[in-house]
């Protein structure tokens, strides 16, 4: 994606900050605030941060012409644009440039707390950004560099799903089938060809049938079921009587 570097955004305003000439450094150890002289500032004016690309600039002006007194372009927090004090939390120390190459270190104070706290924070929050977007454009570099996967399908390729069998249950399975002729299946324990005898028969009992295929058993002759006819008639012969069965002429 391409940067505007036209388009300048402002990060913090702060209406009044002060400025102090401060001595050189002793040590390694850092800059002290009391070194300075802090109650004679060498100028009082508006502070205000603004940020083009990835560039921030806090810059000093007048606060009643709006007039440009020092700036400090700042290309990475923390740096050696600006640093922190070693005994207070509202002074920094701040490298000015001139834009012909020349720069000065200055004392940078804040009379609120609150104010140099909003200052930290507003070149934080810059630089984050500018990292993020950074590790967002090496994502990008990469997955462009990179060999694009083709899932397409090439001239004349064909590509073949197999789908197992799929048995449907067929709704009349739980029903009886009929037997030949269109007759049900005997209940559970009847034999098939079997007869179920008439109530009270003495010839079957609760749980056996007769198998047409078996020979019958041989029983013994019963009485006469159709009784003595000998009265229905004083012709009959004597043999007709004999049998129990009924002449009729």
């Amino acid at each position: 994606m391409a940067e505007d570097n036209s388009y300048e955004s402002m990060l913090c305003v702060k209406p009044e900050v002060h400025v102090y000439r401060i001595p050189p450094r002793a040590s390694n150890r850092g800059y002290r605030a009391a070194d300075w002289k802090l109650d004679e500032p060498a100028w009082t004016g508006r502070l205000k941060i603004t940020a083009k690309g990835k560039m921030a600039y806090i810059k000093l002006e007048d606060k009643n012409t709006g007039e440009l007194f020092a700036q400090a372009p700042v290309e990475q927090y923390p740096g050696c644009v600006v640093e922190a004090v070693t005994d207070s939390s509202r002074y920094f120390v701040i490298r000015i440039e001139d834009g012909n190459g020349r720069h000065a270190f200055i004392g940078l104070g804040f009379a609120d707390r609150g104010d140099s706290f909003d200052f930290n924070v507003a070149l934080q929050d810059h630089f984050k950004w500018v990292k993020q977007e950074g590790e967002l454009a090496k994502m990008e570099a990469t997955q462009s560099a990179a060999p694009k996967l083709d899932l397409g399908f090439k001239e004349g390729q064909t590509i073949k799903i197999s789908i197992g069998n799929i048995k449907k249950k067929d709704a009349s399975s739980t029903k009886p089938r009929p037997m030949a002729g269109g007759l049900l299946p005997p209940p559970p324990g009847v034999k098939a060809g079997g007869v179920i005898p008439p109530p009270g028969s003495q010839q079957a009992d609760s749980a056996t049938f007769f198998d047409y295929g078996s020979p019958v058993p041989e029983t013994q002759p019963s009485s006469d079921v159709w009784g003595d006819f000998t009265s229905a008639t004083s012709n009959s012969s004597k043999d007709a009587a004999k049998s129990g069965w009924v002449q009729f002429s």
